[in-house]
């Protein structure tokens, strides 16, 4: 993309999200307005007011007034949005990093030898359409421990896209390439760290990328199941405490992250592109 049409993309992007703000807010306002009754009169009790969902410029003042001071622990029940993402993270990361810590190998073991593969197939065939959550109670019941629970979730929900990425990258490389490791008498080993892994990085990368959002999404219903801490938790808790100002800023918050993580990936996946 030019550096023109890159701008012309920002400028209609800030464009469209003004016009859903302003539209957003309008609406909210056409619907306070058609109560006929002025603020004072609903809190002095002249009509039952309607929940509804709030303008966005009260989620802007809830925004301000929690990165204010997003590292605030005032007990178990309220800590600030930035401890919430934090335990997020570490959860998330957690898991991710072992999972990637089997899958990439076994990747490799699958996508070099067709035995392996075919060996391992059914097995791959049968857990991965298994919705990660499914795997909580289970992981409850054996491990006891919530946060080690949340934490295998995202290791369940994170292996598989890695895996078949990595298998599907490595029997995807050239043969040709491989003849010419062997016509050199490289070991094994360094054929698959330098003539395989190199090739096989984009798709690899591309497995990686599918898996952090995927696990970001799934740790955010994990924490609603288990509770305690998280960004999860704390849309469930502010939920609960019909508090839907917070409940949309941190839904803003999640999806800001996540675009954070995938963008991450996408430059790693720059770095990693090769052509032939």
């Amino acid at each position: 993309m030019t550096s023109a049409n890159g701008l012309k993309s920002v400028l209609l992007s800030v464009a469209i999200l003004a016009v859903i703000l302003l539209i957003w807010e309008g609406s909210i306002s056409t619907e306070q307005a058609g109560t006929g009754l002025s603020e004072y009169e609903l809190l002095m009790g002249g009509a039952e007011p309607k929940a509804g969902v709030p303008p966005p410029s009260q989620v802007f003042q809830k925004a301000v007034e929690q990165l204010s001071d997003p590292f605030y622990d005032a007990g178990p029940n309220d800590k600030g949005i930035g401890i919430q993402i934090g335990y997020s993270l570490y959860r998330v990361l957690m898991g991710y990093s072992l999972a990637a810590l089997i899958a990439i190998p076994l990747g490799f073991l699958i996508g070099m030898s067709p035995v392996i593969y075919g060996a391992l197939n059914p097995f791959i065939q049968v857990l991965r359409p298994i919705s990660p959550l499914a795997w909580m109670p289970l992981a409850l019941f054996v491990i006891q421990d919530s946060e080690a629970s949340a934490i295998f979730v995202i290791f369940i929900c994170s292996i598989w896209p890695m895996l078949i990425n990595t298998a599907f990258g490595v029997a995807g490389v050239r043969q040709d390439w491989i003849n010419v490791a062997r016509t050199h008498e490289l070991r094994p080993v360094t054929t698959a760290l330098t003539v395989i892994l190199p090739a096989a990085a984009p798709t690899i990368v591309t497995g990686m990328r599918i898996s952090i959002g995927i696990a970001w999404l799934v740790i955010v219903a994990a924490e609603m199941l288990v509770g305690g801490t998280g960004i999860g938790y704390y849309v469930w808790n502010e939920w609960n405490n019909l508090d839907l100002t917070s409940v949309i800023f941190s839904i803003l918050v999640i999806g800001f992250v996540g675009m954070l993580l995938d963008a991450a990936f996408a430059r790693l996946q720059t770095f990693v592109a090769y052509t032939e």
